[in-house]
């Protein structure tokens, strides 16, 4: 164990974590997303039993998000047609608020396909037990100063 880490992060997430660069992009992925399918080039992590929320809050206190593009975060759009709300974007929005200034300003949405093909190219994904729909979230790492 070490002092000032989030203990959510198993010690292959932190190593993941470490190994990022700047522009390398990870996903914290629902239950219901294909991880090993659309991480057959990447490094999947399994933290079963773990919700997205959590997650996305250890990452942030350790990572930056890039400020050389307009929306460092990526969520996947609601497919057309889906009866579904998306309360837990707003629980996002308010865990990145604590640690970037541009706050929701930095999010953005794509089309579920295309979130796919993004995460294909991803350097991470982790699989979490999330039940919300349309939990899942993309984030591009800054540069640590």
């Amino acid at each position: 164990m070490l002092k000032g880490i989030p203990q959510i992060l198993s010690p292959e997430l932190l190593m993941v974590l470490c190994e990022m660069g700047h522009g390398d992009r990870i996903v914290i992925s629902d239950g219901n997303f294909p991880a090993e399918s659309m991480g057959k080039d990447a490094i999947v992590i399994r933290c079963d039993g773990h919700g997205v929320p959590e997650l996305l809050d250890a990452i942030l206190q350790l990572m930056p998000l890039d400020t050389y593009v307009e929306k460092p975060v990526t969520l996947m759009e609601v497919v057309p047609g889906d009866d579904v709300e998306t309360p837990i974007w707003d629980t996002y929005k308010d865990i990145i608020k604590k640690y970037d200034s541009r706050g929701d300003a930095c999010v953005g949405n794509i089309e579920r396909f295309a979130f796919y093909e993004e995460a294909k190219k991803a350097y991470a994904i982790i699989a979490t037990s999330e039940k919300a729909l349309y939990a899942n979230i993309m984030l591009q790492k800054g540069v640590v100063v």
